[in-house]
């Protein structure tokens, strides 16, 4: 454990200290695309933050083929040199997407050949363990053809979620977090070397989501790009494929006793082949309603558009951070939810628990505008919003806020409209772009999806 650790925390850091320069050499090399109709941010943000994520995921890999324990992955299995290889081809093509926007159907061809390498090196689906029938072999065209479709899909599912700031880079930490204890369970807890590379993977995931977030949360300082997105996807299937098709289930010694009893202890087995959906269930739950609604009106799978689940949770009034840790809860619940039915399944409770998280889960999204407020004790220790409100005790109104709400007198000039025969340059409003396109906004204003729909 402290080796993986030390593997994570390695990969956390030079992702983070990378970030900064990687955020400059953006700026630099014009990586800042104009602001789109469907985007939610107000300025253009660098892109390309997917290269410190490639970076850090080498030095993860680097460090754990110099520990001692680790270093037998390396030496028993080719599956690290398999991702790395994926890795470094589809990080490459998001570089080139992210500095020059190429198309969707060439970037659907690399995500192929990227898992194609991946095949080609032995990171393959053998075998599936089915409920009620056992272990199913697969032929090398039907390993290679799942292989391959699981991490176009888990690319693409987590590419469409990435679409406010920290959510995608969140979204997956939870769900390596999830799929790392999994996959150590069954490495430490069964004695199954072939889980260790899985493990492995997971813990390098987490520490390349973990060092890019501080960069990446609201307000963003940079995107990670497809460069980013599409890396921690495939890296994310790589780990689901190494632990499902890689583990054989004979070698845990489940089938013994009753068949009930027979029945209870072989979910493990099964786990993998539904933990790998639990993982990106919110965000494929997104693309396949993408796909329907897109397609519903005649329009490309893979046009963008406005009508994402995170579009929506800000159309109906959360706010940019409690959208966020909305999409964060439901990823947890469902990713931890399944890891607690694997190691428990006979237990009541952790069904009730997890249909208790989603009552509450409900009541957040029924609750856009409510406000949280801190106790009287704890009002210097967190921020202006959340502190009561005292009457009386904001003092006299200062002259420009008077000045503001006042009625216009006539032959007054009014801000934004200019008086006739005055010379003087028209006022500026609130909310219009000044100096290097720095902006005075208010009150965050619901997103107008007419007008999203129309500039399409």
């Amino acid at each position: 454990m402290r080796e993986y650790l030390l593997t994570l925390c390695i990969t956390a850091a030079v992702t983070y200290l990378l970030t900064g320069p990687v955020r400059k050499f953006a700026i630099v090399a014009g990586a800042m695309p104009e602001i789109r109709a469907r985007d939610v941010h107000r300025e253009p943000t660098p892109r390309l933050g997917g290269i410190a994520m490639f970076f850090g995921l080498c030095a993860g890999l680097l460090v754990a083929d110099h520990l001692k324990n680790l270093n037998e992955v390396f030496a028993k299995s080719n599956e690290p040199r398999a991702l790395l290889s994926g890795a470094a081809l589809i990080w490459l093509i998001g570089v080139l997407d992210d500095k020059f926007e190429i198309d969707a159907l060439i970037k659907l061809g690399g995500q192929m050949i990227a898992a194609g390498v991946m095949v080609m090196q032995g990171l393959t689906i053998l075998w599936l363990p089915v409920p009620g029938v056992g272990l199913v072999a697969l032929t090398p065209w039907q390993g290679t053809l799942l292989t391959v479709a699981l991490v176009v899909i888990t690319i693409n599912a987590v590419n469409f979620v990435d679409g406010l700031d920290g959510l995608a880079a969140g979204m997956v930490c939870i769900a390596a977090a999830a799929f790392f204890m999994y996959a150590y369970r069954i490495w430490y807890g069964y004695g199954l070397e072939a889980a260790a590379p899985a493990t492995l993977f997971a813990a390098v995931l987490m520490g390349m989501c973990l060092g890019f977030l501080p960069h990446n949360m609201h307000p963003a300082r940079i995107f990670m790009g497809d460069s980013g997105s599409m890396l921690i996807g495939l890296v994310l299937a790589a780990g689901a494929i190494s632990v499902t098709g890689q583990v054989d289930p004979d070698a845990m010694n489940l089938f013994s006793g009753s068949e009930r009893a027979t029945v209870h202890q072989t979910v493990p087995v099964y786990i993998p082949l539904l933990l790998p959906l639990t993982i990106i269930a919110v965000p494929a739950a997104d693309l396949i309603l993408a796909i329907v609604r897109r397609t519903w009106r005649g329009q490309s799978p893979f046009a963008a558009d406005r009508g994402h689940l995170h579009h929506r949770l800000l159309e109906i009034g959360h706010s940019h951070s409690r959208a966020v840790l909305i999409m964060y809860f439901w990823s947890a619940l469902i990713a931890f939810g399944a890891l607690a039915y694997s190691v428990n399944s006979a237990s009541l409770w952790i069904v009730l628990g997890i249909v208790a998280l989603s009552a509450v889960g409900l009541v957040l999204l029924l609750l856009p505008r409510f406000t949280p407020r801190a106790p009287r004790w704890a009002e210097s220790f967190v921020p202006p919003r959340y502190r009561r409100g005292r009457r009386g005790a904001a003092g006299p109104v200062p002259a420009a806020l008077r000045e503001e709400s006042r009625e216009p007198v006539a032959g007054e000039p009014v801000a934004g409209k200019p008086v006739a025969g005055d010379p003087r340059r028209t006022p500026v409003a609130a909310g219009v772009s000044g100096a290097n396109g720095a902006t005075a906004l208010g009150a965050r204003s619901r997103l107008d999806r007419r007008g999203a729909e129309s500039s399409r």
